[in-house]
């Protein structure tokens, strides 16, 4: 089985994340994905200090899904460069484990 991930993103609205998230689980690219509300990133775009709001979105997923993860966020988001960012799961509840590896495989992906 495919190494399991936890991918990081972050969404400028609620309800951008939870369009995000929705839009994971229901293609079986993410089992599961938290979103965490409001948090204030600092960061440097266009030569100039941000201060923004934004949701932190925690997906639980597979290594062999994680480019159809990346496209499906990108044509999802409203950033012109999205923060997707994955970490490797190493280790955890086995149930849990085999419960990532069942919602995030099989050739559903994309279906409606």
């Amino acid at each position: 089985m495919s190494e399991r991930l936890v991918v990081l993103m972050t969404a400028g609205s609620q309800e951008e994340a939870e369009r995000i998230a929705g839009s994971l689980v229901k293609a079986m690219l993410a089992a599961c994905v938290n979103i965490i509300p409001s948090m204030t990133s600092v960061y440097r775009w266009e030569d100039e200090i941000q201060r923004d709001q934004e949701w932190l979105l925690l997906a639980k997923t597979r290594r062999d899904v994680l480019e159809e993860l990346i496209q499906h966020v990108r044509g999802l988001h409203s950033y012109d460069v999205p923060e997707v960012i994955a970490l490797p799961i190493v280790g955890g509840s086995e149930p849990y484990l085999l419960w990532i590896d069942r919602e995030t495989q099989g050739d559903w992906h994309g279906v409606d």
